[in-house]
């Protein structure tokens, strides 16, 4: 039923949980797996340089951090005999939904799978809400995979 499965990961608890479903799914229906890493410039804001940059350094180091994420995740699906691939994306000034939608429109993804922290009330207003906007904008089905209630209440990891 879903051949090509894209999963937009982090390296968080809920995106690894979103990342085992859909290893789950690839096998059931013998589909492979897109993994991809969004570049968050919101969670760099202390790193924007005075003159309207990102400096090249911390650029790097988000790049850096996004393979290594993706790497892993990499050696989760070979690991349970899926095949995979990755992209990493840095378009800075796109938001994670757009960036997801356009990258499930160019691979012809069947279903998205992404992880969603369950947030509510204000940290929800304040923060927003990744996997709301993957969900608006993407051109297929969406499978959201909750967090766990320990990582909810923010006792777990």
């Amino acid at each position: 039923m879903y051949q090509r499965i894209l999963v937009p990961i982090d390296g968080s608890t809920t995106s690894n949980r979103a990342l085992t479903a859909a290893i789950g799914m690839a096998q059931a229906f013998r589909g492979r797996l897109r993994l991809i890493y969004v570049v968050d410039e919101a969670a760099y804001v202390t790193g924007y340089d005075p003159s309207g940059g990102y400096s090249g350094e911390l650029i790097r180091v988000m790049r850096e951090s996004g393979e290594k994420i993706l790497n892993e995740g990499m050696s989760l699906a070979k690991a349970a005999g899926i095949e995979a691939d990755s992209m990493l994306f840095d378009t800075f000034g796109e938001r994670l939904g757009e960036v997801v939608a356009k990258a499930a429109k160019l691979w012809n993804a069947d279903l998205v799978v992404v992880g969603t922290h369950g947030r509510r009330g204000f940290s929800r207003l304040l923060l927003g809400s990744g996997a709301e906007q993957v969900i608006r904008l993407a051109p297929v089905p969406v499978l959201a995979i909750r967090a766990a209630e320990e990582d909810v209440d923010g006792h777990g990891g």
